[in-house]
């Protein structure tokens, strides 16, 4: 006689099964049981604007510091390094296209290969006031233009010496923390943005927090606002956006659009974690500094060892990591 286990277990397998059958979203490479992916690219994403991560001694501050741990990035098996910039002199975040610029320029002129991935996720904080519009936007605000976000992806492309490949865009607003602050990405801003990008002939990565960005990234595309294939970044785990467990990741594996290239991370202990279970399902990994300081407890790691321990994953599980030309072919940048 079957157990209760047993009999979970079944249950679990069937309703599987009922699903991917009849889930008309669902991709057809895990309808065919067919989902690990064997060619996996990595993101590094080196700095963040967290002040947190500069807790970190190896917490990337100066352009020449930045473009260094990208470079050591790639060459430990990043094909696309995710940038950030800050302050000189304080280590705060900054929009700033000059240190833009120099990072590009010196990761260039490393000759170390890499695919270039320039955030354009700053300018969309407001902090709120307890009493409504009273206080409002309060101390910590940043909001500005969708064009003001992507200023410097705008003039680095004008410019023509140091366009980057990819510019993100941030596919929706969520609360961020515990108190007043908010990232607002409004539908409107989210359609400049694309169009943007389009004219710039720059690749956006649609990064979503939770399963209504996906629904309007879907959207996106429906409207020819994205070229295909599309690049999208599942972000999990970030207060208050979709939660780091495997039943949200596959929910929305099974949302996905068709024809675009995917990936997943996870943001502190569930960084190397997620790795594994971002390709089980089909996706490309990310790592790197912005989302996790730890190479172990207690121990800080650097970005190219975040990376030598997510290929090592990678490896392990009889995968292969992409080169950057092999990524720049998946992704069909030009």
């Amino acid at each position: 006689m079957q157990g209760a286990a047993g009999r979970k277990g079944a249950v679990a397998v069937v309703g599987f099964k009922y699903y991917h059958n009849n889930n008309k979203t669902a991709p057809s490479i895990l309808a065919e049981g067919n989902s690990m992916n064997h060619d996996v690219i990595i993101s590094c994403a080196v700095t963040g604007d967290d002040t947190k991560v500069t807790k970190s001694p190896h917490c990337a501050v100066t352009p020449e510091q930045i473009a260094a741990t990208a470079v050591a990035a790639a060459q430990a098996g990043a094909a696309v390094v995710h940038i950030h910039v800050r302050e000189p002199e304080t280590g705060a975040f900054s929009m700033e296209t000059k240190h833009y610029r120099e990072v590009v320029k010196r990761i260039r002129e490393s000759k170390v290969d890499v695919i270039v991935n320039l955030t354009c996720g700053m300018g969309g904080y407001i902090v709120v006031g307890d009493h409504g519009l009273k206080g409002t936007p309060g101390p910590g605000s940043d909001f500005v233009s969708q064009e003001d976000r992507m200023r410097h992806v705008i003039d680095l492309c004008h410019e023509g010496l140091y366009r980057p490949d990819i510019a993100t865009l941030d596919c929706g607003s969520l609360n961020f923390g515990d108190g007043n602050r908010a990232y607002v990405s409004t539908p409107n801003y989210l359609r400049q943005g694309a169009a943007i990008a389009k004219d710039l002939g720059v690749k956006p990565e649609l990064e979503v927090f939770d399963t209504g960005n996906l629904w309007f990234v879907k959207q996106m595309v429906k409207e020819g606002l994205l070229a295909t294939p599309s690049l999208i970044q599942l972000c999990m785990g970030i207060p208050y956006g979709v939660p780091a467990d495997v039943g949200h990741l596959l929910a929305m594996v099974n949302a996905l659009p068709e024809n675009c290239n995917w990936g997943s991370f996870a943001i502190s202990r569930m960084q190397m974690p997620w790795v594994a279970q971002s390709i089980m399902l089909g996706g490309n990994v990310r790592v790197g500094l912005e989302d996790n300081l730890y190479l172990s407890k207690g121990v800080y790691a650097s970005n190219a060892q975040l990376v030598e321990k997510a290929r090592t994953i990678i490896e392990a599980m009889g995968a292969r990591v992409l080169s950057a030309a092999q990524a720049r072919e998946r992704l069909q940048l030009h």
